[in-house]
């Protein structure tokens, strides 16, 4: 996907994993269940840095392609071609794996 959105300072866009129709016990949910938002996610696009005290950037730990792990109130939902997207200030990414 070919994303035209460039992320600012130390935020990053992140496309959150889709969640899961079935359990690992192979159980189908239904539509109804409840469904939390996932926290895990393939980060698209990433900021230059913050500027520390020196005027210089920082540059962010994470990369484009990156597989993150998120807070559960991270960010701000946005959507771009139809696609649902996250941009996340970089504290708010608690691991990559």
């Amino acid at each position: 996907m070919s994303l035209n959105l460039t992320p600012l300072g130390d935020r990053v866009v992140i496309k959150p994993a889709e969640e899961e129709e079935k359990t690992a016990g192979g159980i189908y949910l239904p539509e109804t269940a409840s469904k939390d938002k996932p926290f895990k996610g393939e980060v698209m696009a990433v900021g230059r840095g913050k500027l520390n005290d020196k005027g210089e950037r920082q540059p962010l730990e994470v990369k484009v392609g990156d597989k993150v792990i998120y807070s559960k109130y991270a960010g701000t939902e946005i959507k771009v071609n139809e696609q649902k997207l996250l941009i996340v200030r970089e504290e708010d990414i608690l691991a990559i794996h």
